[in-house]
């Protein structure tokens, strides 16, 4: 990144604005070159070139914070693939630990886990931080919010509905990471296609109120659609719920899926009764294989309580979608070497080792390799391992149903949320 002087003032010169920028968007081209980054990284590196340390070497290491939001015991790293790209090409090497491994705030002692960190000269790679940093914060809160609704959710169909309330730039992301996390399916097209798999929804009401009649749109759904695509009507358009509920299956019989609840906060009552109410009266006409699809203001807590309800599927949007984000950290352990620390922190290069057996983390000094857990004797692995040695990418990045796969076999070694 070249720098400019104005007004006593050193600045990185930007590239020209691209003339066909419709939204306020960073290109690729810009987060790869360090143009989103924090200015004090662009004077740092004119501060150590001005000093002559340009070819100073440190290693860096990615941790997250002593509390994880909203005390949350564990999170799910997520982003490794989109940082893997960002390093490619800068003479760095980097380890972290495989994407979707669920990790810790701290490890069984008590010591911070690093997930990620990077050998180089700083000069070479200060200027991305902030972007990388972005990387995993954002996808790893998003991830860990979905595997806590897959946890609760058991075996239940959980499907991710939260792109409109974010900004559609990151909606690809933001539908990778819920997947990852455990979801069935999501609803964006793009994000769809990310994963390899086709998107999930329903209807709309619009559908419904500008057909004008509700039988007649369910109807029209179920004749004008591809039959592969299942048919769940929404049913609290005009009427009670388990009135349109009923309304739907006399209308669609055998060929009803499922019925969608997405009643407004403002006139939804309780969500519960609802949901038990409308399976009652399906099951009482003979409807029983349709399902109770539920939507609209879903958490951890409202899903706890509709599984109990008699729910069979989830469309959870903003509490996945805008997940508190994790504020990971990146901090200089070594320099030349030696180990350094800022004060709060650990200085030094390390390795976080893992129990399978106990799903219990220890970190040690990287000079200081751990074959047996000390708890229960059995092997332990090293989780950060080669993503980028020398700028070129020599982890395998594995296809997102395979990470999501990895997810939900750690998840089962956790305790009930």
């Amino acid at each position: 990144m070249l720098l400019v002087q104005t007004k006593g003032w050193w600045w990185p010169k930007l590239g020209k604005k691209p003339e066909n920028r419709l939204f306020h968007v960073a290109t690729d081209e810009e987060i790869k070159s360090g143009e989103t980054t924090d200015v004090y990284f662009v004077r740092t590196k004119r501060v150590l070139e001005w000093l002559g340390l340009t070819d100073v070497r440190v290693v860096a290491e990615i941790t997250p914070p002593r509390r994880l939001p909203q005390n949350w015991p564990w999170c799910v790293l997520c982003g490794v693939e989109e940082a893997a790209k960002l390093l490619e090409g800068y003479p760095v090497t980097a380890y972290s630990m495989p994407e979707g491994t669920i990790f810790f705030s701290k490890d069984s002692r008590g010591y911070a886990e690093p997930v990620f960190f990077i050998e180089g000269k700083y000069v070479d790679f200060g200027v991305i931080e902030t972007a990388l940093l972005g990387l995993l914060c954002q996808a790893t809160g998003v991830a860990t919010r979905a595997a806590r609704i897959r946890k609760i959710a058991g075996d239940k169909l959980v499907a991710s509905f939260g792109i409109r309330r974010m900004h559609p730039a990151i909606a690809p992301m933001i539908d990778r990471a819920a997947y990852i996390g455990g979801f069935d399916g999501v609803s964006g097209i793009t994000g769809a296609k990310l994963i390899g798999m086709p998107p999930v929804g329903t209807m709309p009401h619009a559908l419904i109120i500008i057909v004008g009649d509700q039988v007649k749109a369910w109807k029209a759904f179920d004749e004008a659609l591809d039959p592969e695509i299942p048919r769940v009507a929404l049913v609290d358009t005009y009427y009670d719920e388990k009135v349109e509920a009923v309304m739907a299956a006399e209308a669609l019989g055998e060929r009803l899926f499922a019925v969608r609840l997405d009643t407004p906060g403002s006139r939804r009552g309780d969500f519960v009764e609802i949901v038990k109410e409308v399976k009652w009266e399906l099951d009482l006409r003979g409807y029983k294989h349709v399902k109770i699809f539920v939507s609209g203001g879903l958490d951890e807590e409202t899903v706890r309580r509709l599984v109990e309800a008699g729910a069979d599927a989830f469309g959870v949007g903003t509490s996945v979608s805008n997940a508190p984000t994790v504020d990971f950290a990146m901090d200089v352990v070594e320099v030349e070497g030696k180990p350094v620390a800022k004060r709060g922190k650990f200085g030094g290069k390390k390795q976080v080792w893992r129990c399978w057996s106990c799903f219990a983390d220890y970190v040690a000094p990287w000079r200081e390799p751990m074959d047996k857990c000390p708890t229960c004797g059995d092997s332990l692995e090293p989780l950060l391992k080669p993503l980028v040695e020398n700028g070129k990418i020599v982890a395998d990045l594995p296809k997102a149903p395979d990470i999501r796969e990895y997810v939900l076999h750690q998840l089962k070694k956790l305790p009930p949320i």
